[in-house]
């Protein structure tokens, strides 16, 4: 079937991200066997009671795509107080948060091993995240797959929904060409999003959000980083 056929079938969603499994190492298997009874969410089609969920009423923050889920640990391990969603298809990437939650005897982390798109329709209740971060999202830096990219008007709509007046959406990005489409997107939204940065400007890497291996090595290879917030408006 040709990528135009494909296109035109009816309530077809493009996806964002292609699953490639890799292979679990027994660590990880470990962690879906024992920890994941505990830290999983099993998709649902009703939004969560987030108080019930973690047991107090700290603000609550979504990450979109955690990869190997370090950066979202380590904010965990430093915020005690605020509580966290992390959302990845990949298996590995899951198993390795996992791993992390029981190393650092985290409390306020959750993982829902599903598309992001359907955790946000059906998991989350308007108005309640206080923040949701996209960090180095898969740029299909291609022309013809740009539709693919997550950051697009809808998913500002729901953003909007989710993120509560006076709460923020952190993207982060190495592709010039993606952090150039973010902000545009961005921008384009001026009722409901106001740019922290000021108009048309990315921030220098805030200290809240933690460097990768991976971005720390793209740094000495001389690549850029591009970090955009953007506050909910009231």
């Amino acid at each position: 079937m040709s990528e135009s056929e494909i296109d035109h079938r009816p309530h077809r969603q493009i996806r964002s991200f292609v699953l490639r499994e890799g292979r679990l190492t027994p660590g990880q298997q470990r962690a879906f066997d024992t920890l994941w009874p505990h830290w999983g969410l099993e998709f649902q089609s009703q939004p969560l009671d987030l108080a019930g969920l973690f047991g107090n009423h700290h603000p609550v923050f979504l990450e979109i795509g955690f990869g190997n889920g370090e950066s979202l640990a380590e904010m965990a391990r430093r915020h005690p107080e605020h509580n966290y969603i992390g959302v990845e298809v990949h298996r590995p990437g899951v198993g390795h948060l996992l791993l992390r939650i029981e190393q650092l005897g985290l409390a306020n982390v959750r993982v829902v091993r599903h598309d992001a798109i359907e955790v946000m329709d059906q998991m989350l209740a308007p108005a309640s995240l206080q923040g949701v971060y996209l960090w180095f999202p898969d740029p299909w830096h291609k022309k013809r797959h740009h539709k693919r990219r997550i950051l697009q008007p809808a998913l500002l709509d729901r953003l909007a929904r989710l993120i509560r007046p006076g709460g923020f959406f952190h993207a982060a990005t190495d592709w010039q060409d993606y952090a150039e489409h973010m902000l545009e997107v961005l921008s384009a939204d001026a009722r409901r999003f106001t740019n922290l940065a000021g108009p048309g400007r990315y921030l220098p890497r805030p200290a809240e959000r933690p460097q990768t291996k991976f971005e720390q090595r793209g740094q000495r290879l001389g690549h850029a980083v591009w970090d955009l917030i953007f506050t909910r408006r009231p």
